[in-house]
């Protein structure tokens, strides 16, 4: 027996021109939001921006939603160049306690990982002979094949050198290990 074929998706009206404009807000606050609370992974921009129409200020529309759950247990944050419903600190162990979550599991990172990391971080792309020059010290094929076992890092371009010298960068898992929005988050 054949099932009959589903029906293609209606496509999404992102101008919503037939409401009002404060429906029109509103509905589009509940589609951004509804697509973060979807997703185990930040949305990107692009992907919510996808949702609303031209006319909306996308920036204003995350305010007006983070400014809704300022009393809630939760919140949208900027995490890896996306937006994520992160709890708030303080309700983390109640979570713990009620689901019997194990502690997240963290990254231990010496002195000197750290230290790779963050120039990774900052240099990016940058060589292990460039990250040895910066640290003043030999840096390791293997801190650096741990650190992209990690999720951390990753391969980046190849020089336009001889031999072509692999290159590193960070990974979104590094911006949302270290809570950060961006690579942005790391200047100032």
């Amino acid at each position: 027996m054949t099932r009959p074929a589903s029906p293609a998706p209606l496509p999404l009206d992102r101008e919503l021109a037939d409401l009002p404009a404060d429906l029109r807000w509103r509905e589009w606050m509940g589609r951004v939001e509804a697509a973060i609370f979807a997703s185990a992974e930040p949305v990107p921009r692009e992907t919510l921006a996808g949702l609303v129409g031209a006319s909306c200020v996308l920036d204003d529309l995350i305010a007006d939603i983070r400014d809704e759950l300022k009393a809630r247990p939760y919140d949208l944050v900027p995490v890896a160049g996306g937006w994520q419903h992160r709890t708030r600190p303080r309700f983390i162990s109640a979570i713990r306690a009620a689901s019997r979550l194990p502690e997240r599991r963290h990254v231990d990172l010496s002195k000197a990982e750290l230290e790779v990391l963050a120039l990774i971080a900052h240099r990016q792309p940058v060589s292990r002979e460039a990250l040895s020059d910066l640290a003043g010290r030999a840096v390791s094929r293997d801190m650096l094949a741990w650190l992209k076992q990690q999720g951390l890092i990753a391969n980046g371009p190849r020089l336009a050198k001889p031999g072509a010298p692999a290159t590193y960068v960070t990974t979104p898992h590094f911006l949302d290990a270290f809570g950060l929005a961006s690579l942005a988050s790391l200047e100032g």
